[in-house]
């Protein structure tokens, strides 16, 4: 009598191959989705790599307040008193006073500057950080009285003319900083012409248009304070352009193109 036969399991387990011994290596990676983009080596045997890395990269932006009112205010207070030894307001005897309380205007404007290349905004952290250097060298060369001191600095300011004029003429997008930098050329014009030449008529030209620029760098300082405390312009401040559209435009505007950036991209 036969017996029924049933479904059968086979309890045999199939042994893994050896690995291959010429070499190669088994591709184990596991099937991709047909509408991922496929990889790319890099090169006879090199590693792959995935050519679009958006879906997997994250950049964190953390928010600061504006350093520039503080860089205008810094400009403003320390024009004042260089500008008033220029005119005579405080006595030529007082220089060494005048260069330690301006000496303080260089690590207050080099902070901005730190925080203004944080923020991306790469004109307002060079302009900050070249104010800074200038600060810094008409203290020294103010309060130790060296031989020739005047003549240098009036080189230095001729020098600091070119640069400012260089950087007015891609501010224009940035009203209140391109003003500033209208006024600060004529302003160190006149003060390394004054270096230069010792003509004393020049220097107190120079001291006038230097109460001027602190005039102007208050004015915006202000403005710009009272925009980012009633978070809108209050004050004319004058944007147009890119510069209007960083204040004005959405979160999509303000991160286009941000792969290029320095910071992200791979060399600057």
């Amino acid at each position: 009598m036969s017996e029924p036969t049933g479904p059968t399991t086979d309890s045999t387990v199939e042994e893994p191959s050896p690995p291959p011994t010429d070499g190669t290596v088994e591709d184990t990676d596991p099937p991709q989705d047909p509408g991922a983009e496929a990889h790319v080596p890099d090169g006879p045997g090199g590693r792959y790599h995935e050519p679009d890395l958006r879906r997997m990269v994250r950049l964190n932006l953390r928010p600061i307040a504006s350093p520039l009112p503080l860089g205008f205010y810094t400009v403003a207070i320390a024009s004042t008193v260089t500008s008033c030894l220029q005119i005579g307001i405080i006595p030529a005897a007082d220089r060494q006073a005048v260069a330690l309380t301006i000496l303080p205007a260089f690590a207050l404007q080099l902070v901005v500057s730190i925080l203004a290349f944080g923020a991306r905004d790469v004109i307002a952290a060079t302009l900050m950080a070249s104010f800074a250097g200038t600060w810094l060298a008409n203290a020294l060369v103010t309060a130790s009285d060296a031989a020739g001191g005047s003549r240098v600095l009036g080189v230095l300011n001729l020098v600091f003319t070119v640069f400012a004029a260089l950087m007015a003429s891609v501010a224009a997008p940035k009203r209140a900083l391109w003003l500033v930098l209208v006024i600060a050329v004529p302003r160190y014009l006149v003060a390394g012409l004054a270096g230069v030449t010792g003509v004393g008529w020049i220097g107190h030209a120079s001291g006038a248009v230097g109460l001027l620029l602190a005039a102007v760098a208050m004015y915006v300082a202000y403005a710009l304070m009272l925009e980012d405390l009633r978070g809108k312009e209050i004050l004319p401040i004058g944007r147009s352009g890119p510069a209007h559209n960083a204040v004005e435009g959405d979160l999509r505007f303000q991160l286009r193109d941000l792969e290029r950036h320095p910071g992200v991209r791979r060399t600057l």
